[in-house]
Formats: C-alpha cells, sequence, structure tokens
C-alpha cells in the first residue's frame, strides 16, 4: 500500500477510470491488473466498456462525458481499440483531458516532456518506472544510455527523460547498423523494440543497468499453454554481465502499475490545488473604465467575449448539454436540470424598482452590475437572468441592447436582434393559430359538410387514402363537436361576416407567457394545449387542443423552451430567456433560466434575476404568479431609484425626446427629490409586503450631489430598506456595486420567510381589490359591467382560484399613465377580464390599457362566389 491518497484533503475517493473498446482477452488482462491495483491503496477504479460495434463518434462522445466529470480524477484509454469500425487511435487518445491523461499519451503531455516541463505533465507510465527503476541504481547524469525502440508508448518518452536526467542519450530502431555496438557503449540499456530476445549478454557492457520492456511470447513445450513470456533481452546470459537487470515478467510491469497510481493521485493534487468545492474555476475580465465614458456601443465593442464553450464549462455545464449558435450564445439543453436535480440552490435575488420614467432607473443594468460583482469581485458564483429584448412594432425605438454603459451582456448585436430565435419561434406559432382560425372560419363559413367532404376526398389522388379520410373525419368531428366559427357570428341574407380576436400581439402574448412560465417541455407543451384562442357561436372556449394544433405549436417551441447563454463585460454569465411585458404579462424572465442558474451556482452562489417595470407590477407577478408556477422562494429584494427620476415623481418637468433636459433634473433640488421619495417609500411598502428584506440600490448619475444621495439614503432607511447603497456601476461595472453585493450578502443571512400577497381560494374580485389597495394605494376597484359578466363566468366554469396579472399602465400606480408620485383618491376601474389558462392566470384590464390583441374584421365571399375562387385555385394549382 502506498499511502499517497491520506494526504489529500477530499471527501469523496480517488477515482480512475479504464476505458476500453472491444472485450481482448490480453486487454481483460491488463484491465483487471489496474483495477486490483487501484483497490488496494484505496483508489476507485471504474471500468467503462463499449462493444467492438462502437463508432468514433460514440468513443469520444463517452470520453468528453468522462472528462467534464469532476469526480474523475485520471482517464485510462485501453489500448489497442478493439472495433470493428474505422478508428483514429491518435484522435481517440488526444481526446483525453490534458489534466486527466494519466497514462501521458496526449500530444499535449508528450510535447510537455519533450520540452522538459516534467512538473506540468503527466509522463508515460513505463517510461516513468523505468526511470524510477533506474535511479535506484545510482547517479543518471554523465551517463551513456541507449534507448532501442522509438514508440510514442515507451521509446521516444524514455530518451526524453534520459535527456533531462543529464544522460548522454542514444536512440537506436531497426535502421540503426551495428547495433551491439551501440549496446557495448551503454551504462544504461533500455530496451523496447518487440523482438523476443534480440539483445545478447555478449553485447552489454560490464556492469551495465538493463531495463528490459518487451512482452514477447515463444513456443515452450513446458508450459501447459505451449507458450512462454519473455523480453526483447536475452535473460540467461545478460544476468551474467549486467549489474542490474529487470526480469520478464515482474520487472517493468508491475511498476508500469504503480505510475498508473501515482499519476492519479498525482492529477487528484493538482485538481485540489484550483479547486475550491463549490467555486467555479471562472476568470473575469478587468475593466478599464475611459473618462469621458464612451457610448454603449463603443463600449460594448471594446470587449472580446470568451468562447461560449469556454464559458459553460466554467459554470459547470457539459458540453452535450450545451447548443452552441456560433461563438457567443449557446442554448442549454434541460437534460442540465435533471442532472442537477440533487445540487442545492443557490441565493435568489429579485432586482425590481420604482415605477419607470424616461430618465431611467436603470434595473436591468443594476441586475448585471450586481451580478459582476458578486462574481468578479467579491469571488463567489453569481449569474444573472434577465429578459430578452424584444423588437416590437417600433423595432427597438425604446432601446434594445441588454443593460448599459459598463454593465452589459455582449454582443450588444446579437443579444438585441435575433439572438436564438426564440422571438421567431413564438412568432411562428403565433401566426399558426391565426391562419388555422381563419381558414377554419373561412371554410365553415363558405361551405357545406357536403362541400367539404366532397373537395377533401376529390383529392384522394394526392395523398394517401387513410391520410384523406383522417383528415375528412377530424374536419367534420371538430366542426360538430366544437361549432366553431370565431369569437362572434353574424349572420346576412347574402354574406356571412366573421368578427374575431386572436390572441397574438406577438411576443406580448400568452404564448410567451406560457414559455416563461413553463417548468419543462411537457409543462409548455400541456399549457400550449389548454390555450383559449377562440369560441364557439354557443360561447364554448376552443383550445389549440381543440384545434388540433397543440403539438406543431410545442414543435416550433421546442428550442425557445431552452434558455440562451451570454455573457457580461467582464465574463460573468448570463441568461436571456423570454421577454413578456409587465404591464399586459408577468413582467419576468424564465423560471427555467432561473431554476438551472440557481443549480449551477451552488448553495453559497447567488442568482439575480429581473422584475420589469415598477415594482409594483412586475414585482407583485413575480411573487404572485412567477414563485407560485416555479416552486422557488427568493432571499432578497433589490430596489432600484435614480435621484432624476425620483425628482419626476416628485412634480418634476415632463421630459420630451429630443428636448433639452430641464435644469430640475441637472442641479440639486433637495424640495423635488423629497417629494418623490414618498413614491420610494410606497414601493418600498410593497416590496416588504412579501416579507423578504429589502436593499435599496440607488444608481448613481454624474450630477447628484451628496446632499441628494444623503437625503434618498435617510428617507429609503425611515421607510424600512435594510440598507441603502449608492452604485456606480454603470460608470466602472462590478467594482461600482461591490458595496451593494456586499448588502444583498448580508442581508440574504437574515431570518426570513417569504409569503403571497393573497390566497387563491379567494373570490376574484377579492384578489383585484387586494392588490388595487395594497400595491398601488387604490380606494377600491370598480368592476364594470363586462369584467362583472367574466367574475360570474369564470368562478362557475372552476377559474377562480387561478392567480391574478393586472394589465394595467406600467408609468403609474394608478391606471392614469400621467399621475406620478403617489396618487391617491381615486378607484380603480376594470373593463374586462381575460384568462389566459395556458399561463394560468386571470387577466383584468384596468383603465384604457392595450393588450396588443389584433382584432381582424372579414367580409366573407358569397358561397357560390368562394366555390368560383376555389375552382380558380385549384385549377392553378394542378388540381
Amino acid at each position: 500500500s502506498f499511502g499517497w491518497w491520506t494526504i489529500l484533503d477530499i471527501h469523496e475517493k480517488l477515482t480512475v477510470c479504464v476505458f476500453q473498446v472491444g472485450d481482448r482477452d490480453d486487454s481483460n488482462l491488463y484491465i483487471s491488473m489496474k483495477l486490483k491495483a487501484a483497490a488496494e491503496i484505496g483508489i476507485n477504479a471504474s471500468h467503462v466498456r463499449l462493444p467492438k460495434t462502437a463508432t468514433e463518434d460514440e468513443v469520444l462522445r463517452r470520453i468528453v462525458e468522462v472528462n467534464e466529470n469532476l469526480e474523475v480524477h485520471g482517464l485510462i484509454v485501453q489500448l489497442p481499440l478493439d472495433s470493428i469500425n474505422p478508428m483514429d487511435t491518435e484522435k481517440v487518445t488526444n481526446a483525453v483531458a490534458p489534466e486527466k491523461d494519466v497514462d501521458g499519451l496526449t500530444s499535449i503531455n508528450a510535447g510537455k516532456l519533450s520540452r522538459g516541463d516534467l512538473g506540468d505533465c503527466f509522463i508515460p507510465c513505463t517510461p516513468k518506472g523505468c526511470m524510477k527503476l533506474i535511479s535506484q541504481t545510482g547517479e543518471v547524469a554523465g551517463k551513456n544510455a541507449v534507448v532501442i525502440g522509438r514508440s510514442k508508448i515507451v521509446g521516444a518518452p524514455m530518451h526524453d527523460l534520459l535527456l533531462w536526467s543529464h544522460a548522454t542519450v542514444t536512440t537506436c530502431h531497426s535502421k540503426t547498423t551495428d547495433l551491439a555496438a551501440q549496446v557495448g557503449r551503454a551504462d544504461i540499456l533500455v530496451v523496447g523494440a518487440g523482438m523476443a530476445e534480440m539483445v545478447k549478454g555478449e553485447w552489454l557492457k560490464e556492469g551495465a543497468v538493463v531495463i528490459d520492456c518487451g512482452i514477447n511470447h515463444i513456443p515452450d513445450d513446458s508450459k501447459a499453454n505451449g507458450m512462454r513470456v519473455v523480453g526483447d533481452v536475452h535473460y540467461p546470459s545478460a544476468k551474467e554481465k549486467a549489474g542490474f537487470i529487470t526480469p520478464v515478467p515482474g520487472g517493468v510491469g508491475p511498476m508500469t502499475v504503480a505510475m498508473l497510481m501515482e499519476n492519479t493521485v498525482q492529477s487528484a493534487k493538482r485538481f485540489l490545488k484550483t479547486y475550491q468545492p463549490g467555486k467555479w474555476n471562472i476568470s473575469y475580465a478587468k475593466l478599464k473604465p475611459q473618462k469621458p465614458q464612451p457610448s454603449d456601443a463603443a463600449i460594448a465593442h471594446s470587449f472580446t467575449p470568451k468562447t461560449i464553450g469556454r464559458l459553460a464549462r466554467e459554470v459547470g455545464l457539459f458540453s452535450e448539454e450545451v447548443e452552441p449558435y456560433g461563438t457567443t450564445r449557446a442554448k442549454v439543453r434541460l437534460e442540465a436540470l435533471n442532472r442537477l436535480k440533487t445540487q442545492p440552490n443557490g441565493k435568489y435575488l429579485v432586482v425590481t424598482g420604482i415605477t419607470p420614467t424616461p430618465l431611467g432607473e436603470g434595473t436591468t443594468t443594476t441586475t448585471l452590475g450586481l451580478a459582476q460583482a458578486l462574481g468578479a469581485h467579491l469571488h463567489v458564483n453569481s449569474f444573472a437572468c434577465v429578459r430578452q429584448p424584444s423588437r416590437g412594432s417600433n423595432f427597438g425605438v425604446k432601446g434594445g441592447a441588454v443593460g448599459g454603459g459598463y454593465c452589459q451582456v455582449i454582443p450588444m448585436e446579437e443579444v438585441s436582434l435575433h439572438l436564438t430565435s426564440d422571438i421567431q419561434a413564438v412568432m411562428a406559432a403565433n401566426s399558426l393559430v391565426v391562419d388555422t382560425i381563419n381558414a377554419r372560419v373561412l371554410c365553415e363559413s363558405t361551405q357545406s359538410d357536403k362541400v367539404i367532404q366532397n373537395i377533401i376526398l376529390d383529392q384522394y389522388y394526392l395523398v394517401s387514402l387513410f391520410q384523406n379520410l383522417f383528415q375528412l373525419f377530424f374536419t367534420l368531428f371538430t366542426r360538430k363537436v366544437c361549432g366553431m366559427c370565431a369569437f362572434c357570428y353574424f349572420q346576412a341574407k347574402t354574406c356571412k361576416t366573421a368578427l374575431f380576436k386572436i390572441l397574438s400581439g406577438y411576443v406580448a402574448s400568452e404564448m410567451m407567457a406560457v414559455l416563461a412560465l413553463s417548468t419543462s417541455l411537457g409543462d409548455m407543451t400541456r399549457r400550449l394545449a389548454r390555450m383559449v384562442v377562440a369560441y364557439s357561436r354557443k360561447g364554448k372556449p376552443v383550445t389549440t387542443e381543440d384545434l388540433g394544433i397543440s403539438g406543431v405549436l410545442a414543435t416550433l417551441m421546442r428550442d425557445a423552451v431552452k434558455p440562451s447563454l451570454m455573457q457580461t463585460m467582464e465574463g460573468t454569465p448570463v441568461f436571456v430567456h423570454t421577454c413578456p411585458l409587465s404591464d399586459i404579462a408577468q413582467g419576468n424572465s424564465s423560471i427555467l433560466a432561473d431554476q438551472i442558474a440557481l443549480k449551477l451556482v451552488g448553495p453559497e452562489g447567488f442568482v439575480v434575476t429581473e422584475a420589469e417595470g415598477g415594482a409594483e407590477l412586475g414585482m407583485e407577478k413575480f411573487f404572485d404568479i412567477k414563485c407560485r408556477s416555479s416552486g422557488l422562494h427568493p432571499d432578497v429584494v433589490v430596489m432600484v431609484a435614480s435621484v432624476p427620476a425620483l425628482k419626476m415623481h416628485g412634480g418634476g418637468p415632463a421630459v420630451t425626446a429630443g428636448s433639452a433636459m430641464p435644469k430640475e433634473y441637472s442641479a440639486e433640488n433637495l424640495t423635488l427629490l423629497e417629494n418623490g421619495c414618498n413614491h420610494l417609500k410606497r414601493q418600498l411598502e410593497n416590496a416588504r409586503a412579501f416579507g423578504l428584506p429589502v436593499v435599496v440600490a440607488i444608481n448613481t448619475f454624474s450630477t447628484d450631489t451628496d446632499a441628494e444621495l444623503g437625503l434618498v439614503c435617510e428617507q429609503a432607511k425611515l421607510a424600512g430598506a435594510l440598507e441603502v447603497v449608492p452604485c456606480s456601476h454603470w460608470a466602472e461595472g462590478g467594482a461600482g456595486a461591490v458595496a451593494l453585493g456586499q448588502a444583498v450578502q448580508r442581508a440574504a443571512e437574515t431570518p426570513h420567510q417569504m409569503n403571497f400577497l393573497y390566497d387563491l381560494e379567494m373570490p376574484i374580485d377579492d384578489k383585484i381589490r387586494v392588490i388595487a389597495k395594497s400595491m398601488y394605494g387604490a380606494d377600491d376597484v370598480e368592476l364594470l359591467p363586462q369584467a362583472q359578466k367574466k367574475v360570474a363566468l369564470f368562478s362557475k366554469q372552476g377559474l377562480g382560484n387561478l392567480p391574478i396579472c393586472m394589465a394595467k399602465t406600467h408609468l403609474s400606480l394608478s391606471h392614469d399613465p400621467e399621475r406620478k408620485g403617489v396618487p391617491t383618491g381615486f378607484t380603480l376601474p376594470i373593463r374586462d377580464i381575460h384568462a389566459n389558462l395556458g399561463a394560468g392566470f386571470l387577466y383584468p384590464l384596468v383603465g384604457t390599457v392595450s393588450t396588443g390583441a389584433v382584432t381582424h374584421s372579414y367580409e366573407l365571399l358569397s358561397v357560390t362566389h368562394m366555390n368560383a375562387e376555389l375552382e380558380h385555385d385549384m385549377e392553378y394549382m394542378g388540381m
């Protein structure tokens, strides 16, 4: 027993993995020796055997899996590779991670050995064992050494080892002339030629050290199997002249196994030098902020991000769990969540803010700055989770990049435009629903059952009979069962008019909300299936499942459900995923992004996620909708405010795009600011209503004065903030948010218990009333007639226990976007209530807020005219 493992302060056993392809008897024998030796000294050895039918790609994939397994310290590829398929041995051995290559066979380790970097590489086990034996015989420096053979396993590395031990080395091979003369000059002779007893005793120099690495089988009738094992040296004659000689078998072989174990221990020791339990081995970029500060675009273009593969490895993702989109962004497969399901979650922070103004509060910038501070400066695992910027109908006039200044997600263009095409997938899914309903309404409004039957059966030659019969059955079945034409149906003598509303609104739709609230691919599929997209003439809801397209929708969005991995300017990992709005949806990034990030950071790490809009909207929905769906409970709320924005809430003048900034926002004005702090106090009350500690982050501007910052700090603490921290991350990156990071670390350790704002079993109107009074400060709510009807309808349908997602302006605590500060004395009008059954919530329409739904009005042609158009189209298509 070597006892090496006892010096390693690790909780798990050292592990070496022996990788085999095929089932050769000699390989099995060698492997059994290695496994036995490992067991004797307390090393856990696993044996991975692939069948002879394995392909090279399968072998490479399995090697990568072992490379990425932190619990395995050494990987041995047993040669030869016994496969019926072509196999590039060099490619396979070089696939082993150099830091786990305890056989020392990769090109990287061989190259380091040839350069003399002996302390930074693994030495092949047989040469290393030989060198151990040679060193026991006396001084090596200055001796004449001869190596017979130049294989990569023995000869070539043996030459290098002797050379760097300061011997004078000669390598002999099949083309060497007068081999006996060369051997006769050797003080040290190492033979690995693979030729039985080729070196004779009379060739040797008197007293030479002879190391025989050969293993050969020669006939021997005295043996049961008729064969005897001999080396490359004629042992009986050589032992008479040699000073030291290794026998075969029993000489070099046991040393090879011993050195394999030593290399495994050395691998673990090197690993532990950089490994800290629960800590990523991650590199961060060093920022050099410029004064005056360049534009966001100039700053973003001045940084070169890490490759996405490197970032994924740094945060503990396996290569098979990552789908690269280019070199700087990737999708993360949900298999990662399954692999990490037993890993404890990290600390969970939600960043919210005061009610938005055109002057900027900086919730996204603060989210990224805080994650950068925690990771790059406070050296804890940190992950940011933010929403994807949406183009919308104005192609991003409101801004497209994620973050600003020295706290951005990069590359800017990739995150701002298509990213990984999630939005395009949602748009395609929405278009499918719209087109399906359009076709359905058009067909059923103009054709009788008989005509539909004839059209389908007349095309039997285009597709199989089975497909036509199925299509006929499905069309007639859904028509009779669903009775669906549109939301509303009107009939006249000569034409039929269908007026219906499609729940599209592109990325502000229920589909984006479904994507953000899904906890798995199966969950998303079920949510999509129960989406109500139309109503029958009898008022019956029609779902995508009724239309037969729910499976297709799930297929269109199967990749969109995977979070997109990117990075900040300092190299902090970021998930950019989904973009539901906070005024008409829940306004948060996806549950899946948060779940995977919480597993990756580990129990001591932090995940910083963002709730869009003011605390009364995005944050309230984060708790009452997102947290209910995910089962996750945050540890700290970070409330973001800025001096200029508070001045606007304190009665400051309006700001118009393209006009000069009023002086009130650039000059000290404590009166306006103190009035605006009433709004901050109100939002702090909203945040504290959920039972968590609240830290206020003041996103500072260059025009802020010490007196103004001091006033905000004082007022926020009086309102119950645990800590208040001025931050300069926009100008300094993570370094400007270090104090904020330390504050949230302290806050996360305080005792806390999250609670929801309302009980789901409360009546619908009572839940609305609780939100309006508690979050907005309304005196009461007024349900208009249509809303009253919906309350009765949804209660009757058993939907009364769904959470509430208020569709309200994000520009004010009230329903009037012009009322800043803390509006009082108002009653909140609820004009209607809709049910998003896929997303799993009811959304009341507050005041005049628009939901983004698209209203289509169709004047359908008469049946005769329609038939003529149909015949023309069929003739054009060659039917």
